[in-house]
């Protein structure tokens, strides 16, 4: 049976645009996994790390049979496969790819929290993400309602493609 898996795209080097359709086609190539609905693009300020430069983002719905941290495993694949590099905390990356949500599941391992734990404070998350799925509820909160209380709106703008 397919679990409904929230995902959120983030690239801010290279060409970023080509890093998010690179990222949407080897999604859809995963063994098991569907993608069913992408949200418009996003040129979003950067968050913590601020010195570097601004961010495309992009929220995904998948269906896929993987288990969690199977599932994790191919993505990590799939931004190794963009040169992903972790060496600062919220600094520049050609991809980063975060399990936001996995149907009603809650994790909380070294490795992957899902829900994911800080989608709920970002502006560049949930914006994507609500134009997917309007009616969303997160922790029992509306996503209208986190989004309101986000202070970093502002920072969100569609891309003009």
């Amino acid at each position: 049976m397919a679990s409904k898996v929230y995902l959120s795209l983030g690239s801010n080097m290279g060409n970023r645009y080509e890093n998010l359709m690179k990222v949407l086609e080897a999604i859809s190539a995963l063994k098991d996994t569907k993608l069913i609905k992408t949200s418009s693009i996003y040129e979003t300020e950067p968050v913590g790390y601020v010195l570097q430069d601004k961010f495309l983002n992009m929220a995904v719905l998948i269906e896929t049979s993987l288990g969690p941290l199977e599932l994790l495993r191919k993505l990590q694949e799939i931004e190794g496969m963009l040169k992903r590099e972790r060496t600062i905390r919220w600094g520049p990356r050609t991809m980063d790819i975060d399990i936001l949500l996995y149907d009603r599941l809650t994790l909380d391992l070294p490795e992957l929290k899902i829900p994911h734990p800080e989608m709920v404070k970002r502006a560049f998350v949930l914006i994507p993400l609500k134009e997917i799925e309007p009616g969303l509820e997160i922790n029992g909160i509306t996503i209208d309602r986190y989004v309101n209380a986000c202070n970093d709106k502002d920072g969100v703008k569609l891309y003009p493609l």
